[in-house]
């Protein structure tokens, strides 16, 4: 039940209003000044009391407020601030104010008095004017960055949009849509994706940030836009109230970022075949001495075997020719590896989740970064002494190659997962990268790393290989975890700095 107060007087309100208020006679002497007032005019209350109002009232304005005055006395009648209502007073200290002012007349026992109260007007037209300045340079980004606003009312279940947005979005009239007809124009293959983000940044736990890709069907032709939004949720008694964003069309960076991916895989694979093929001219040319040698003694040491005269000398003559042969081959293969590898290492202190966050970019903007990334980071983490470019050829190999798997099956949602920990026992990070596409057999576990083994039909077969020596050129250990349930999960070590 509400108490509603009874016992308040006229000047205990009067006294608490915010506004500045002054109470005057039907004769126009100032009756009672509230502390807004005396604030506003510079004036004490005892200062102002039983003056006529004039005093207050700039001396050019005077006999237009007689005027007024006599108006409003021959009808006193309430009327509100606005157009038509403002008067020009002066402060104590001679300051000039345009005021908008209300009149209210209160009758007490046949006596008439008048309620008048301020609003300064300067500063009503400064918030204008500044708002306006401020719709008006929003208005001029949105403009020029093509961006569209919307603001999707959780509760409700229903998205306001702002004009740019209804036209990317096939132009309705309406300003607000439904979330199930705004989710319509979506791409059916990307709308799980772009559901998990979002249900990602409901989560209170998080920071309601919300950053999604996507694409948008055109009813009419069936024509794509590629679409980048980005905004935040707001939250209210710990449960997702309003996601708020923009969003704008980046189908032509999309198209010019395949058109670029496309060339570079072209150049890519071009190079990694050129460089296989030198690579394994190189590897025949050391080889083909030794091996003819090794071919040559084991015939004599066969013949020796099946001729009547075979002595143990000639066999083992022909036996450590086939040793020192083989072990000619392997000096020369070292030294071959030796060359391919020469240069110092240099390596410096780094923090790893940057080196994961740069290798991430990297792959998004390569075409590869449509997925769901589940980023679990650990903060505080020591930094690692390593290679930055090795290290960050690694990562971009396994985010590729994890992208790649998972485009090979029909998933509602692709999912890549990074974790970062302190290995137990260890002065090393471990890095943890996973996917949730159709895993590895165990033939593929068994020969992942070998070199030239390969399950992509344009691959080499190089790229698991080298990664591995990338890290253990840095003092780490790359390898695969066989014990997965779901999709492929590498792990990789690098050693803290000292």
């Amino acid at each position: 039940m509400i108490t509603v107060p009874t016992n308040l007087s006229f000047v205990t309100m009067f006294e608490a209003a915010a506004d500045a208020m002054l109470l005057a006679e039907e004769s126009g002497h100032i009756v009672l000044v509230n502390p807004a007032a005396q604030q506003l005019f510079g004036y004490s209350a005892d200062e102002l009391s039983g003056l006529a109002i004039e005093i207050l009232i700039v001396p050019r304005y005077r006999k237009q407020y007689r005027y007024h005055q006599e108006l409003f006395l021959n009808k006193p009648t309430k009327r509100s601030m606005g157009a038509g209502n403002e008067l020009m007073v002066l402060s104590r200290d001679g300051k000039e104010m345009l005021l908008d002012i209300s009149l209210s007349p209160i009758r007490v026992q046949q006596q008439l008095y008048v309620l008048i109260t301020f609003n300064a007007i300067n500063r009503r037209l400064d918030v204008e004017e500044a708002l306006r300045i401020s719709e008006e340079r929003l208005r001029l980004a949105k403009q020029a960055a093509g961006l569209g606003i919307f603001d999707y009312d959780i509760k409700r279940n229903i998205i306001y949009w702002d004009k740019q947005m209804r036209k990317l979005w096939g132009e309705p009239s309406e300003t607000t849509v439904s979330y199930e007809e705004f989710v319509a124009r979506i791409h059916p293959e990307d709308r799980a994706a772009r559901q998990t983000v979002i249900e990602y940044a409901m989560n209170p736990a998080g920071n309601g940030e919300f950053k999604a890709e996507y694409r948008i069907v055109d009813p009419i032709n069936s024509s794509e836009r590629w679409i980048s939004a980005s905004g935040r949720v707001y939250f209210e008694a710990g449960y997702a109230n309003r996601l708020i964003g923009v969003t704008r069309d980046v189908t032509e960076q999309k198209n010019t970022q395949k058109k670029l991916q496309m060339q570079r895989d072209e150049t890519e694979n071009i190079l990694k075949q050129q460089i296989a093929a030198r690579t394994a001219s190189a590897i025949a040319h050391e080889l083909n001495q030794p091996l003819a040698a090794i071919s040559a003694y084991s015939e004599v040491a066969l013949h020796a075997i099946h001729n009547d005269g075979f002595t143990s000398d000639s066999l083992k003559r022909a036996l450590e020719g086939c040793v020192e042969q083989a072990q000619r081959a392997g000096r020369s293969l070292h030294e071959l590896l030796a060359f391919l590898q020469k240069g110092e290492l240099v390596t410096e202190r780094l923090n790893l989740n940057d080196l994961i966050r740069d290798a991430l970019t990297i792959v998004s903007n390569d075409g590869h970064g449509k997925f769901y990334l589940a980023l679990r980071l650990q903060q505080n983490l020591p930094v690692v002494q390593c290679n930055r470019i090795q290290v960050q050829k690694v990562l971009v190999n396994l985010f590729r190659n994890a992208d790649e798997a998972m485009r090979a099956v029909d998933l509602p949602t692709l999912t890549i997962t990074t974790q970062i920990d302190t290995m137990n026992g260890t002065d090393k990070a471990l890095v943890i990268v996973q996917d949730n596409g159709p895993g590895l057999d165990a033939v593929m576990t068994k020969r992942i790393f070998e070199p030239f083994f390969t399950t992509k039909p344009a691959g080499i077969g190089m790229g698991l290989a080298i990664s591995r020596a990338l890290i253990e050129t840095n003092g780490g250990h790359l390898w695969l975890d066989s014990d997965t349930q779901s999709g492929a999960k590498f792990l990789f070590t690098l050693p803290f700095a000292p």
